[in-house]
């Protein structure tokens, strides 16, 4: 990624805090594929700026000026990306990269009509809480990862974590969609992959996979 800029780095701490509770500078520096040095100078810049606080034992935390911008950007990119997928047409494994492109140059205004057009959706197509104008953010419902799930219990997938174009690719081709009824059949203790049952076909999964994939539990 080129050209990075203070609203990537909030937006990437922000969707951390979401899916994991605790960021460090080396999280956001893989994400953004950047040094860790870049990452300690826009840090420290934040710092400045009262955007976030640092503690080693804690990680990046957002103070509110941060957070409320981490929002707005957040609100931003999850529209686009639900512009691009219902109404473009573009795969959910292409749509990240595009609405990146896109939410840097879009006016808060232009965000409100796109939202009433689709109707003011909560989630975007990745399953993740789509925030409101004022802020707000929609429940959404219990989910846990996929290898937490016992032998013989099924679920509905409700969201995934991994963005990355190669990892929606698979789930696509694999039919592993929002929405979509699995059951877990088996699992390997030996490398953490189990075995899941999905549209009458059986589909083995690796522990790095089963991890990024939410469900909700059913009975």
């Amino acid at each position: 990624m080129t050209n990075i800029s203070k609203e990537d780095y909030l937006r990437v701490i922000y969707k951390g805090i979401e899916e994991t509770g605790v960021v460090n500078p080396t999280m956001v520096a893989v994400h953004l594929n950047i040094s860790n040095a870049a990452v300690t100078d826009m840090i420290k810049k934040l710092k400045r700026e009262k955007y976030v606080s640092y503690n080693p034992y804690k990680g990046i935390q957002l103070l509110q000026k941060g957070k409320m911008e981490a929002i707005r950007l957040v609100r931003r990119h999850r529209i686009w990306e639900t512009f691009l997928y219902q109404i473009v047409g573009i795969p959910w494994y292409e749509i990240d990269e595009e609405a990146e492109n896109l939410e840097h140059s879009s006016s808060d205004n232009l965000i409100d009509h796109l939202e009433r057009l689709l109707n003011y959706p909560e989630f975007d197509p990745h399953g993740h809480p789509i925030p409101k104008k004022d802020g707000k953010i929609p429940r959404q419902k219990k989910c846990f990862p996929l290898d937490q799930i016992k032998i013989g219990n099924s679920g509905i997938i409700q969201k995934v974590n991994d963005h990355s174009k190669e990892f929606l690719f698979y789930l696509f081709n694999s039919g592993l969609l929002i929405g979509k009824k699995i059951k877990v059949m088996d699992k390997r203790n030996f490398d953490g992959s189990i075995i899941i049952s999905v549209d009458n076909k059986e589909l083995v999964l690796s522990d790095k996979i089963s991890k990024n994939i939410f469900v909700e539990k059913i009975k």
